[in-house]
């Protein structure tokens, strides 16, 4: 019983003194210091790990799978702000890539590899129904036909026919005593 006492009141006090060093530990791994996205045939890399020396944050490079070395990508200079930084490859064709961001100070902010697919193209089919010449009306329950002035003044008289027998019955079942 003592010693879970003990371990009680010392619990809040090792907790704040380890606390401070927990909080300002560094990650063991290296992380990729870039984010690399694939719109269709486009390729973009984002990163916020350059900074700016002499007017120029940088440059990234996109490698093809026989290429080895920075010099060989296709390279776009980094355009962006202090947050971050930015660069893209249009019209790249399908296959697997490599890119590489240098930064401005000659060190390397991170490699990602990439897949750019084969972007889909969609079916066209031909119809052969003639669609409707006024085309779907919405709210009139999709009807493709206007509804003439006599079905109207008959729709309207159900409707009314149909009020009025609906409060003579619930009159007539609130006075019991009539018949």
């Amino acid at each position: 019983m003592r010693t879970s006492r003990l371990l009680l009141r010392s619990g809040p006090a090792v907790a704040a003194a380890v606390l401070p060093f927990a909080l300002t530990a560094q990650p063991a791994a290296a992380v990729s210091g870039i984010s690399v996205s694939t719109t269709g045939s486009t390729v973009s890399v984002v990163t916020g790990a350059c900074a700016q020396t002499n007017g120029s944050w940088g440059t990234a490079a996109l490698l093809g799978s026989g290429q080895a070395s920075f010099a060989q990508g296709r390279q776009v200079v980094l355009s962006g702000t202090s947050v971050s930084q930015s660069a893209a490859w249009s019209g790249v064709s399908p296959g697997t890539y490599t890119v590489v961001v240098m930064c401005s100070n000659g060190t390397t902010a991170g490699t990602q590899s990439v897949i750019v697919s084969a972007p889909s193209t969609p079916t066209i089919s031909a119809t052969t129904s003639p669609s409707p010449s006024r085309g779907v009306m919405g709210g009139l329950g999709g009807a493709a036909r206007d509804v003439g002035p006599v079905t109207m003044g008959v729709g309207g008289t159900l409707v009314g026919v149909g009020v009025i027998a609906a409060a003579w019955f619930l009159r007539r079942r609130s006075k019991p005593y009539r018949l």
